[in-house]
């Protein structure tokens, strides 16, 4: 009896090829595409990411700073956001008029994105109508009233306006942070008109955001 030869046979007989798949060519071919498409990927998704973290920095830091200005209102007290620039933290505290007296921590300490660092290097002047002279704002004061190095801090007071170390009303109630070649702003008025700003170090231009 005979047996029809069916393609499948053909395969598993000995001496023929099974030539499905790919050759060594192919997937040379394949990987050059491929390495040549994340060469031009990457660098785009790094910008994005950078560009997200940023903003989002930027804005949990305004957010911080209205919720101390409310905190101050609430406790009827002084509070302030308080930026530790060299560890690039931030938080919210409020002054404890009663025993122990002094700052206390509301809520958590925030850490800015890997990225971005507290700076405006690049901007030239401050956003219009807030500060005479861009800088962050004066450094923190302690229990005792000594100066904190390396800090900066917006102080609110029972009202909602920002003020100095003499409880006088100031306009310079600013933090800045930076990545790549862009910058926020966080600003109190003298009011104590919060505003977020963004500025492009090429073209050294503020706009609100």
């Amino acid at each position: 009896m005979t047996r029809n030869c069916r393609s499948d046979d053909r395969a598993d007989a000995p001496g023929i090829r099974d030539e499905s798949g790919f050759s060594l060519i192919e997937l040379m071919a394949t990987m050059i595409i491929l390495v040549t498409m994340a060469a031009f990927v990457l660098p785009f998704t790094r910008t994005t990411l950078s560009a997200m973290n940023l903003s989002s920095d930027a804005r949990n830091l305004a957010s911080g700073t209205a919720l101390a200005k409310m905190r101050a209102a609430a406790y009827f007290s002084k509070a302030r956001i308080y930026v530790n620039l060299g560890t690039k933290t931030f938080r919210v505290e409020r002054w404890q008029k009663t025993a122990p007296i002094g700052w206390v921590i509301e809520g958590v300490t925030t850490t800015l994105s890997s990225n971005v660092a507290f700076s405006f290097a690049g901007a030239t002047t401050p956003p219009p109508n807030t500060q005479a002279v861009i800088a962050q704002a004066t450094g923190c004061l302690d229990n005792a009233g000594l100066a904190v190095a390396g800090t900066a801090c917006i102080v609110f007071n029972s009202r909602g306006v920002p003020v100095d170390a003499l409880n006088v009303p100031t306009p310079d109630g600013a933090f800045y942070v930076k990545a790549d070649q862009t910058i926020y702003g966080v600003t109190a008025g003298a009011g104590g008109l919060i505003q977020l700003w963004q500025n492009n170090v090429v073209s050294n231009t503020w706009a609100l955001k």
